[in-house]
């Protein structure tokens, strides 16, 4: 499956969307496949409560969304690694490291 497959199969809606992050080249690269939401660079349950949320949050918080889609790099560098978390980076880039989606489902046991 390509990974823009991944992204139609995935039912996205922009009001029961949140995007979590900091990172501006993130939520554009997001955006180009068709993703789009409410952005936040601090998570709270109120606003990912029930929600399909874009980012990364802590278990005990990805528990009360509907679902937490990470973006995955494997070919991201480890030399690279600071840079990303400083947000030093592109859309292009993120397309070069192999960016794709990853959906979650985190359930409280």
């Amino acid at each position: 499956m390509t990974r823009l497959g991944m992204v139609i199969n995935m039912d996205v809606s922009p009001a029961k969307s949140v995007i979590v992050t900091r990172h501006a080249p993130l939520v554009e690269w997001l955006r180009l496949h068709g993703i789009e939401g409410e952005v936040t660079s601090q998570a709270t349950e109120e606003n990912v409560a029930g929600k399909d949320v874009y980012g990364i949050l802590p278990m005990w918080l990805a528990a009360k969304a509907n679902s937490i889609t990470e973006v995955s790099m494997p070919k991201l560098p480890l030399e690279a690694r600071a840079k990303v978390n400083g947000g030093d980076f592109t859309v292009e880039q993120m397309d070069e490291w192999g960016a794709h989606l990853v959906r979650f489902t985190v359930r409280e046991g």
